[in-house]
Parts: structure tokens; C-alpha cells; sequence
């Protein structure tokens, strides 16, 4: 604790070892920004203008597309406007906001996509109950708790985190502010100063998924006693998009969260990007490349513009 000092700002040394390929960062990371914005806005309209895309499921994708906007942005804006600059460098209630929002946007993400699997359970297993268990007032009101779970849930760990006494060192080995990274700065007892970050991730992260892989039980029971190839083929269509969304997103996020010191340097970075860049970027491609009623909906909202 001899070394302990008050940190006014963080260095943030983001893919400084690669000096030669910045300018192809610089690109990279502003297309996939413009595109990410993009596409994710893109699917939000055709959701809010498509009537037939009123549904249950859209509700929420549309809210899911609303939280990668925020997720993204962040992190990459900061990362563009740093790359051309020698020293990167972020100020410390600068470095706690950005965690705070990247945490709260990760854990809101993390409960809406289970209760999007709730909802895919629903249609399901119990079709003909459906449209009246899943009112717009019940839907308004899930998609509400992942929010207000998301935001009580992150808040304790990074108010923690932000009390925490930080020594002379003050260079992040990452291109933001993450929990892993900033926990190895502090004097304080590592046990105890993971000890909060860890239960809250893995309470969020574990619930979650638990609830998620029941959802994805009930629903296999479902298709398999189905007599027709025809309709299990259907149901499980409703699955498909959803599915492939949640493998990504859990493969990526357990070894961070979980276990937050778990991955070091260059495979800590490798991972963010998945997680941090690209989900964002896939997800929206995901559900509308794969949905037949998302294509449909594009095309009667282009044939409308076009008379």
C-alpha cells in the first residue's frame, strides 16, 4: 500500500503493440461502427413501421437492437478517436462511467435474451395461450425488469469498484475500461475485491442462463412429440434465430464474467471483440436474414415507398 496513490486518469494501451496496422484499425473499427449503427436502426424501423411485425418476439428484438446501439457505442467511438493518438488516455470518472454503462448494457442484454427464450417457450409449447399470456402490458413489463434488473444488478459491483484504492500503476492493458483489467490495478486484497464482481456476473450470468436452458428443454420435449416432420420443422424455425444469438453471446461472455481475471493480454482483447464489436454487428443479421416475416414485412414497406 506504500505505492498507493490517487489516479486521476488511466492509460489505455488498447493494440499499441501493433503500430504498423493502425491505420487499418482506425478503418476496421469505424466500419464496423457506421455498420453496426446501421443495421441495427434499419431493423428497429422496419420493426416499429411493419404492422405484421408487431409482435411479442419483435417487441423485443426491437428492444434487443435498441441495447446494441448503446452497447457499441460505449466502446468504439472512444477506440476510433484514440487510435491516431500517441498517448490514449482516459480520465478515472470517465473510466468508471464507461464500465458502468458497458456492465449494465451486458447484463440488461444477458436477462432480455432470456426472456426472449421465455417467450420463445411460450409460442411453443402453449400456441393457443399465447397471445393472451403475452399482452403488451406483460411484454412492456419484461422488457422493463431486464432493464431495471440490468442497472441494480451492475451497480453495487462498480460502486465497489470505483472505491477501490488504485497504486501508481495506471496502464490498462485493453482498448476500454473492462472490470478485469481495472481489478488487477488495485492494492486492495485481490479476493475480496473480485469477491463482489464475481457473485453479481455469475448470479446474472448463471440465472440466466438457467432459465434460458429451460426454456430451450421444455421446447425440444415439444418439437419431439410433434407427429410431422413439416411441424417440427416449423417450430423449431421459430427457435433457429434466437439460438444461434445466445451460443455467441454465452461462449464469448462466461470466461469474462464468471471469472473476470481468468483471460490475459492479447486472448483478453480477442475475446472483448467478440463479445464487444461483433455482437452488436451479427445479431441484427441474425434475425432478419433468417426471418421470413422481417424479409416480408422490407419488401411491403418498399413496394408502399415505391407507389
Amino acid at each position: 500500500m506504500a505505492n498507493q496513490t490517487n489516479v486521476k486518469e488511466f492509460i489505455i494501451l488498447a493494440f499499441s503493440n501493433i503500430q504498423e496496422y493502425q491505420n487499418f484499425l482506425y478503418a476496421f473499427f469505424l466500419i464496423i461502427y457506421i455498420t453496426t449503427l446501421s443495421v441495427n436502426i434499419f431493423l428497429i424501423t422496419i420493426i416499429r413501421l411493419g404492422q405484421q411485425l408487431h409482435k411479442p418476439m419483435y417487441f423485443f428484438l426491437g428492444n434487443l437492437s435498441f441495447l446494441e446501439l448503446g452497447y457499441i457505442s460505449v466502446t468504439v467511438p472512444k477506440i476510433i478517436v484514440d487510435i491516431p493518438r500517441q498517448r490514449k488516455s482516459i480520465s478515472f470518472s470517465g473510466c468508471m462511467a464507461q464500465l458502468f454503462f458497458f456492465t449494465f448494457l451486458g447484463a440488461t442484454e444477458t436477462i432480455l435474451l432470456a426472456v426472449m427464450s421465455f417467450d420463445r417457450f411460450l409460442a411453443v409449447c402453449y400456441p393457443l395461450r399465447y397471445t393472451s399470456i403475452m399482452s403488451h402490458r406483460v411484454c412492456f413489463i419484461l422488457a422493463a425488469m431486464s432493464w431495471v434488473l440490468g442497472f441494480l444488478t451492475t451497480s453495487f459491483p462498480i460502486i465497489r469498484i470505483s472505491q477501490l484504492p488504485f497504486c501508481s500503476a495506471n496502464v490498462i492493458n485493453h482498448f476500454f475500461c473492462e472490470s478485469a483489467p481495472l481489478l488487477k490495478l488495485s492494492c486492495s486484497d485481490p479476493y475480496f475485491k473480485e469477491l463482489t464482481v464475481i457473485i453479481c456476473a455469475s448470479s446474472v450470468i448463471l440465472c440466466s442462463l438457467l432459465l434460458t436452458m429451460m426454456s430451450y428443454g421444455y421446447i425440444l420435449q415439444t418439437i419431439l412429440r410433434i407427429p410431422s416432420a413439416i411441424g417440427k420443422q416449423k417450430a423449431a424455425s421459430t427457435c433457429a434465430s434466437h439460438l444461434i444469438v445466445v451460443t455467441t453471446f454465452y461462449s464469448t461472455m462466461f470466461a469474462m464474467y464468471i471469472k473476470p481475471t481468468a483471460s490475459e493480454g492479447s486472448l483478453n482483447k480477442v475475446m472483448a471483440l467478440f463479445y464487444a464489436v461483433f455482437t452488436p454487428l451479427i445479431n441484427p443479421f441474425i434475425y432478419s436474414l433468417r426471418n421470413k416475416e422481417v424479409k416480408s414485412a422490407l419488401l411491403l414497406l418498399l413496394k408502399k415507398r415505391s407507389l
